[in-house]
């Protein structure tokens, strides 16, 4: 696939559905790798269904955690993911193999996970009613960040685009810049709406190109900012947003916001209905509105690293909305015409000839003589897009696919083909709905090397409430019966569909 054709002159964004992507169990979180190959997406039974976006198919189910899936972060070269849970259990996991390398107990849930975007040893968490938490993976030491108000601790954080600062924000919308080696307080500012009157700070996000970062905030206003104009200002700076991005006419709460792969637009989700609202940075203006299923309530949105391509998930189903692809033939052969009804073809003499007799050689020159030279065939030239701006190469050894292993129906009469466990290990789709116990999911020790427990570290984190709930779990009256539903059914042994999954809940968008 050649990127560079890709570019569509003029508009680089969604217009339209383009199917949907059903994990049979109810999706709530997803997210892209770095090259856009892989999707992979946490449901409610606590599975990760990581699929193939260029073929749309299943690569890899991981029977992850025992409740929901609530937040999912791919590595910088693709062979790791981590993910967080509302037991409030953060595992990090080997694509390939499916197995957890390690687990970290919180004692609140999680809200968001982010890898460090250069050290694959560093993970952002940022767990309920607590200061933001820089995970060292190696030696599972914790660092707690420093926030600027004690008493406000419902703070969310960030990675900048390089991962040279953490930015974190309160309540109070007190945005702090911090260095990550040192956590120094590098900058500061705080986003006031209009007067001295403040506002919370939902979340912050970071364009993959550029310097630009996005805040989004309770008082339902995106403001975009430049991350060199905040460094340069300094603590308790005052920097003017590039943008102020808004719903004028429904005043639309926002569920969730992202930048384009290239930087240049900005999506958001609305909190009250399947909606996104897409924005041209530069500019600022409206370009376009993508509506769901009516009824159904947005959950995440993520936008394609280099395509024009979004994904989001409402009532457990992962939406995908893209660009309408014309076929322009001749864009390919300059002297090809479409012919409105069948023409009577006239050949000539010499048209099926192997060689034309009748035809003088003509003489070689400019652009002909070109063609007699050698053109190189071996040598690769790195992707542009795949490449950030201070590399020159790709990454080797990043994990852009995953392998499928073979079906077979009967191992016994195959005695060539692969054991009977690595059918189940490599997370083949139908070997994971026909399933069977849990037994059969996981290498057995005798016919095959039991897997390494992945080891489990408890944080302890001092004057953070351990009885909290994960916004996902807490519907207000009805959190018990929420509660039961959430997770891996007892009963089930496995099973891929979940209790609080109904087939009707499928929205019609085809």
């Amino acid at each position: 696939m050649n990127l560079e054709l890709l570019e569509s002159f003029g508009q680089n964004y969604p217009e339209e559905a383009d199917g949907t992507l059903d994990c049979i169990s109810m999706a709530l979180t997803c997210t892209f790798n770095r090259w856009g190959t892989l999707l992979a997406v946490g449901c409610n039974d606590g599975r990760i269904v990581i699929w193939d976006f260029l073929t749309r198919g299943i690569a890899k189910i991981i029977s992850a955690h025992i409740h929901p899936v609530c937040s999912l972060c791919w590595s910088r070269d693709g062979h790791k993911l981590v993910s967080a849970s509302t037991d409030n259990i953060v595992s990090q996991w080997d694509v390939l193999t499916g197995d957890c390398d390690q687990r970290f107990r919180f004692p609140s849930p999680i809200l968001k996970l982010q890898y460090h975007p250069r050290d694959m040893d560093k993970v952002l968490v940022c767990p309920m009613k607590s200061a933001p938490v820089l995970l060292t993976l190696s030696d599972s030491k914790h660092v707690v960040l420093p926030v600027d108000d004690d008493s406000d601790l419902n703070v969310v954080a960030a990675f900048d685009r390089r991962g040279e600062y953490i930015y974190t924000g309160n309540a109070k919308g007190k945005i702090l810049v911090l260095n990550t080696n040192t956590q120094e307080l590098v900058a500061s500012f705080r986003v006031t709406t209009g007067t001295s009157n403040t506002t919370a700070i939902k979340s912050i996000e970071f364009a993959r190109k550029g310097s630009c970062f996005l805040i989004n905030t309770a008082d339902r206003i995106i403001r975009v900012y430049d991350g060199r104009e905040i460094l340069t200002c300094g603590r308790d700076g005052e920097p003017e947003p590039m943008q102020k991005l808004q719903d004028l006419v429904n005043r639309t709460p926002w569920k969730r916001c992202c930048f384009s792969g290239d930087g240049e637009y900005i999506v958001a989700g609305s909190a009250r209905q399947h909606a996104l609202y897409i924005w041209e940075k530069s500019i600022g203006n409206l370009v376009k509105i993508l509506h769901g299923t009516r009824g159904e309530l947005l959950l995440d949105v993520a936008w394609h690293p280099v395509r024009p391509i979004i994904a989001s998930i409402s009532s457990g189903v992962v939406s995908i909305w893209a660009q309408n692809q014309v076929e322009n033939w001749s864009a390919f052969a300059p002297d090809f015409k479409e012919l409105d009804e069948n023409v009577e073809y006239e050949e000539r003499e010499s048209e099926f000839d192997i060689e034309d007799e009748d035809k003088s050689e003509p003489e070689q020159t400019g652009a002909d003589a070109a063609e007699d030279e050698e053109v190189d065939v071996t040598s690769v030239d790195p992707i542009v897009a795949f490449c950030s701006s201070d590399e020159e190469l790709e990454d080797n050894k990043a994990l852009l696919y995953l392998p499928i292993a073979p079906e077979v129906e009967d191992p016994e009469e195959n005695p060539f083909g692969p054991p009977p466990d690595a059918s189940v290990q490599s997370g083949a789709p139908e070997d994971a709905l026909a399933g069977g116990d849990k037994k059969q999911r996981q290498p057995s020790s005798e016919g095959g090397p039991a897997k390494k427990k992945a080891r489990t570290t408890t944080i302890e984190l001092q004057g953070v409430p351990s009885d909290e709930l994960h916004p996902l779990l807490g519907v207000k009256g009805d959190s018990k019966s929420k509660k039961k539903t959430a997770g891996r059914p007892k009963g089930s042994k496995g099973s891929l569909v979940s209790q609080s999954y109904k087939p009707h809940d499928i929205g019609g968008m085809d």
